[in-house]
């Protein structure tokens, strides 16, 4: 591994904002972000993100690349919930295994939005498409999870395969990226102009806020999780770090840019905790959100901006 890449991801402000919102917590400290403030830049990076994505995609014409990342990132969404759902099966129940497994399959936006600044970081670009391929990515994973419940759970899921399928897609973070999407791609690139220094200028700044909020709530949600033992811990770390190293080798096959390929790692990495804890609540109302939500963002999201980020980078440099 690069250790000077690794070093420089440690040090990005970012990543510290996180680390001092967890400290708060463990210091006990009354530092906290107002929800509603929370909320505006939760919508903000998720309009900047969906905008600029439409712009790139503008200048770019569609073609078979395009296609292709599309349906790959849908059949990875549609994929790793059955088998991680095997796995989990071994040491938790139906509901709690569905959940989980519908989490890993989606994808989180803060995520891929941490993504791009570390790219930017590198002086690497990615498709403006990708945008479209996180977006797509959010519902494949629930509607397998609820298969999954369906399959194994005497108690079936509470909504119906279509009342899930539409709140997929209607949800507020999938619905803001998906139309951002559309009018950077439709918008004026004069008309455009004007808007700039509001979704790329103090995207970052934005960002460090964000990050400063998760990194309180993964401190507030780490102790109830640690009283389900070692496994759902291990579970956090090693199935994203399996699925972003693989992703990593395979996707050359799919995208053959490097900026493309660490998306493409990043969004098969991540765990949802926001989309898909959202429309659990309606399908799977017995998944304890004390388990995975925490497994989501307290362990497998700092791992993927600490440690997964340089390792994803650096199999994707070799091959």
């Amino acid at each position: 591994m690069d250790f000077q890449l690794l070093i420089n991801n440690l040090g990005n402000p970012s990543l510290l904002f996180f680390v001092l919102g967890v400290l708060a917590v463990k210091l006990k400290s009354d530092l906290q972000i107002p929800s509603s403030s929370s909320k505006f830049i939760a919508l903000y990076l998720m309009l900047s993100i969906g905008f600029k994505g439409g712009q790139e995609l503008s200048h770019s014409s569609f073609d078979l690349t395009i296609l292709w990342a599309l349906l790959f990132g849908v059949f990875l969404s549609a994929a790793v919930p059955f088998y991680t759902f095997y796995i989990l099966k071994r040491k938790l129940g139906t509901a709690d295994s569905a959940a989980i497994a519908a989490a890993y399959g989606s994808i989180s936006a803060v995520t891929f939005v941490t993504a791009v600044s570390y790219l930017e970081l590198q002086g690497v670009t990615f498709g403006g498409h990708m945008v479209a391929v996180m977006a797509l990515m959010e519902a494949p994973a629930i509607i397998s999870g609820v298969i999954l419940l369906d399959k194994y759970s005497e108690r079936k899921s509470e909504g119906s395969l279509k009342s899930i399928i539409v709140h997929a897609f209607t949800n507020g973070s999938v619905l803001l990226i998906l139309g951002s999407l559309l009018i950077g791609l439709i918008a004026d690139e004069k008309q455009a102009e004007g808007i700039k220094p509001f979704v790329t200028d103090i995207f970052k700044g934005f960002l460090a806020v964000f990050l400063l909020d998760m990194g309180i709530s993964s401190g507030r949600k780490l102790k109830t999780f640690f009283k389900y033992g070692s496994f759902a811990f291990f579970f956090a770390i090693l199935i994203p770090l399996i699925n972003g190293c693989v992703v990593a080798l395979v996707s050359a096959w799919i995208a053959p840019e490097f900026g493309d390929r660490f998306i493409f790692s990043i969004l098969a990495a991540s765990a949802s905790y926001i989309a898909v804890p959202a429309a659990m609540k309606l399908a799977n109302p017995e998944a304890d959100e004390g388990l995975y939500i925490p497994m989501a963002l307290a362990i497998t999201f700092p791992f993927n901006i600490t440690l997964g980020f340089p390792i994803y980078w650096m199999i994707i440099q070799s091959t």
